[in-house]
């Protein structure tokens, strides 16, 4: 068998006449007139005979075409027909060019459309890259199991359990994005690592806020007029969420009115209708002073570029070694109507941009109650800026 394999040299292969030079083996030199050649492999397989191109001369040594005839020979021998073998294995090649990093990017540019911002705030991604990428990024998408998603995860599944959820979560519609692609992935591969990560011990919390007895002292605190106090100041005088502060520009402003956009709205979707803040003369105040930092539109930017983040803000109460958060605000504001005022649930609850009823009665109940609301704004106004605050009594319009 030896006598019949390398029959060919290194200056054969180069000076050979045209035409077909066997180096043994089933390894063949298709040499052609202008002087390129080809390395063809011959096999039988169940009786049939095949040829198997292995690259040209100019790009393949004739030692790297023997170890390819010597691996496809085995293959063959293990009655395997080599070019299948060699397709199956540019599948499972290309199946590994994609990664979890490269699908996972793919679905947020996907989903953008339906998240506050296109996504800007990257709440949307952030689990994903802090928590799940830098273990499994570098992973293609059709080799993750449910071990490596439970390995990843269970450091923060107790510790950070909302955290861990909506990076699961996250990962569950990166492998549907992957399945829909056209790639082999294990769609049941989120449910049982969840299976195997068992119940978590951490139950959701309230964010901690100030009661509202206290929030006029601490409004008194927060006088220096920088932005990130003129933005606490106007965030507890409207009840709003933080979010939509943040990305207040001066055009959403109309005299008394701020319209926030439906799509800046929590758990928005594409028909959310645009909310009214009515403005009482001190919010009106406050953003007559935050106008004057003013940068690309909007009232409240960082020091760097966009917007203060809702970060600043809470660092700010953090390092007073207060528990409450900035959110918590709402809090103040609605246990503030509900122990001081006789306010319709309905009218209290639009307050804080709640929705109320089912979706037809909310279909035929259409009114936003913006004078209601302005009425309590003001009482509020008075009670956070240590002016006199009377109990209210609001009659809710039909």
């Amino acid at each position: 068998m030896a006598r019949s394999l390398n029959k060919l040299s290194a200056m054969a292969v180069k000076n050979s006449a045209p035409g077909k030079h066997s180096d043994g083996g089933g390894l063949w030199l298709h040499k052609r007139d202008e002087g390129a050649g080809q390395w063809v492999f011959r096999y039988t397989i169940h009786g049939r005979r095949r040829e198997m191109g292995l690259g040209s001369v100019q790009d393949v040594s004739l030692k790297d075409a023997r170890g390819r005839a010597e691996k496809w020979r085995a293959i063959a021998a293990k009655g395997l027909d080599p070019i299948s073998e060699r397709e199956r294995e540019r599948r499972e090649a290309e199946k590994r060019l994609h990664l979890l990093e490269d699908v996972a990017k793919d679905a947020f540019e996907s989903r953008k459309a339906e998240l506050k911002g296109d996504g800007k705030a990257g709440r949307w991604f952030s689990p994903l890259e802090i928590h799940v990428l830098p273990k499994l990024g570098k992973k293609p998408v059709g080799e993750i199991d449910q071990i490596d998603i439970r390995d990843t995860l269970k450091p923060i599944w107790h510790t950070k359990a909302e955290t861990a959820r909506k990076a699961l979560n996250r990962l569950d519609i990166c492998l549907r994005h992957a399945a829909a692609l056209g790639h082999e992935v294990d769609l049941q591969a989120t449910d049982k690592a969840r299976a195997l990560l068992g119940q978590q011990r951490h139950k959701a919390e309230n964010i901690p806020a100030l009661p509202w007895i206290e929030v006029p002292a601490f409004y008194a605190s927060i006088s220096d007029g920088t932005v990130t106090h003129l933005a606490l100041r106007l965030l507890i005088l409207t009840g709003v969420r933080s979010a939509p502060l943040r990305f207040l520009r001066v055009e959403q402003i109309h005299a008394d009115v701020w319209t926030i956009p439906g799509e800046q709205q929590k758990g928005r979707k594409d028909k959310t209708p645009d909310f009214r803040v009515p403005l009482v003369p001190e919010a009106l105040e406050i953003i007559e002073q935050a106008k004057a930092f003013a940068r690309g539109g909007y009232l409240f930017p960082s020091v760097k570029k966009g917007v203060i983040s809702d970060a600043t803000m809470s660092r700010l109460m953090e390092r007073r070694e207060m528990a409450a958060r900035p959110h918590g605000f709402r809090s103040s504001l609605r246990d503030w109507i509900a122990e001081t005022t006789d306010t319709p649930f309905d009218v209290a609850e639009m307050m804080l941009a709640h929705k109320v009823g089912g979706k037809v009665e909310r279909a035929y109940k259409r009114t936003d109650f913006l004078e209601q609301r302005r009425k309590l704004l003001e009482r509020w106004a008075n009670h956070v800026t240590g002016k006199s605050g009377k109990l209210l009594k609001l009659v809710e319009n039909s």
